[in-house]
């Protein structure tokens, strides 16, 4: 009997976790989309420069409208779909803090630097988020309500992407170590700017 009331018990959590879950995979999808930047950026900076720029006006305006009950096809079930508890109501500002996070690295530094500072917001905070979010455990002060599980996911992506890039160890272990101090900060959606423009000067300066 107990062990029925276990396994009970347990579905009902994962059917409670099923919304979170579906939240965070469109959330963490644009992440990993963001990824594209440094190849578009390769082939036509300014195009890509101009696109991240539309694209964030774009959103500013139509997520206004999706505020004040006008729905836009597309973009008002995305952003319903990406929102959190904490979102119902609000102006998202995930998506506006996304595109000028990547904006900032492409427009403050070169290649390969911009580079491995997208990658680190797109892979770093992405795979930080789910870990931490559905397999997160260990949660000690020092990480401010974030997970050991989700930090060292970010430390990971993160490293392996920059040494991708870089070629070179010490700027994997600089750009990781940048990555995961910034992502365990209580900054909300904030972390999407304050990550790649950090991960991107100390990178800049280990390639100096």
């Amino acid at each position: 009997m107990d062990s029925r009331r276990a396994n009970n018990l347990s579905l009902i959590l994962n059917l409670n976790l099923l919304p979170e879950l579906k939240t965070e995979i469109v959330r963490k999808a644009i992440h990993f989309l963001i990824a594209l930047t440094p190849s578009m950026a390769a082939i036509n900076r300014p195009f890509t420069v101009s696109f991240l720029i539309a694209g964030t006006l774009g959103y500013t305006y139509m997520e206004s409208l999706r505020l004040s009950g006008v729905k836009v096809p597309l973009i008002s079930s995305l952003t319903s779909m990406a929102s959190r508890p904490r979102d119902i109501g609000h102006f998202v500002m995930g998506p506006v803090t996304l595109g000028l996070g990547t904006l900032l690295a492409l427009l403050l530094y070169p290649s390969p630097a911009a580079a491995i500072a997208i990658y680190a917001l797109a892979f770093g905070d992405g795979f930080a988020g789910l870990v931490g979010k559905f397999l997160g455990k260990y949660k000690p002060a020092i990480l401010c309500g974030k997970s050991v599980e989700g930090s060292l996911a970010c430390f990971a992506a993160v490293f392996f992407s920059a040494y991708g890039v870089s070629q070179s160890f010490s700027v994997a272990l600089i750009a990781a170590l940048t990555a995961m101090t910034i992502e365990a900060l209580p900054l909300d959606d904030f972390d999407n700017l304050v990550l790649p423009v950090s991960v991107g000067l100390v990178v800049q300066f280990a390639l100096l």
